[in-house]
């Protein structure tokens, strides 16, 4: 696979240098900007794809949510990330019943581009208190657990992606094949 220009947003999460050193050490070009960065700077960048990096709140998104809506390159959303492309497109998030801080067991229900080779279930860290609690109309329904319904969702034209978990973290099986899949596709788009 070629070397990718892949930009992680920052959203004030504490796995986002995470995120961009797994991206560095699967020998991608890869540069963190603020969510504040404009469009026109991110696009100046000539990514081949994004990364929506999770986060403590949606009051701290800052323009996450005019890149998903005007950026036309593959994008994934982690975590919050994955949250914000939900509610972008008018699906609803929410305190999930049980949160999730812990490793736990993500069934596969469709795999999809981002999931294959993830295999029918995959173990994964989760950590987080609020989850997409209703998907949005637009979106495929990949993955769920006993700690969150929707796990993995991606939007039916255009390539972008949302998972709950956190695929940067060593406790996350098969992480980084989760990463070289949006790779892919981003090197195919």
């Amino acid at each position: 696979m070629k070397e990718l220009k892949i930009i992680v947003i920052n959203n004030y999460g504490q796995f986002c240098h995470l995120i961009h050193r797994t991206v560095r050490d699967l020998d991608m070009d890869t540069k963190i900007v603020a969510n504040t960065t404009s469009v026109e700077d991110i696009l100046d960048e000539e990514p081949d794809g994004i990364i929506l990096s999770g986060g403590p709140s949606m009051e701290r998104v800052g323009s996450c949510q005019e890149y998903v809506e005007s950026i036309d390159i593959p994008i994934l959303g982690i975590c919050l990330g994955h949250q914000l492309i939900a509610q972008t497109f008018g699906g609803h998030t929410g305190a999930g019943k049980l949160g999730g801080y812990a490793a736990i067991d993500v069934e596969v229900i469709e795999e999809d581009d981002i999931l294959k080779g993830l295999g029918p279930r995959t173990s994964v860290w989760a950590s987080h208190a609020d989850e997409v609690t209703v998907l949005p109309d637009e979106f495929i329904h990949l993955a769920r657990s006993d700690v969150c319904e929707i796990e993995a969702m991606r939007h039916e034209e255009r390539p972008i992606y949302g998972v709950q978990w956190h695929p940067e973290v060593a406790h996350t099986d098969k992480g980084e094949e989760l990463f070289m899949n949006f790779f892919k596709v981003c090197e195919d788009y």
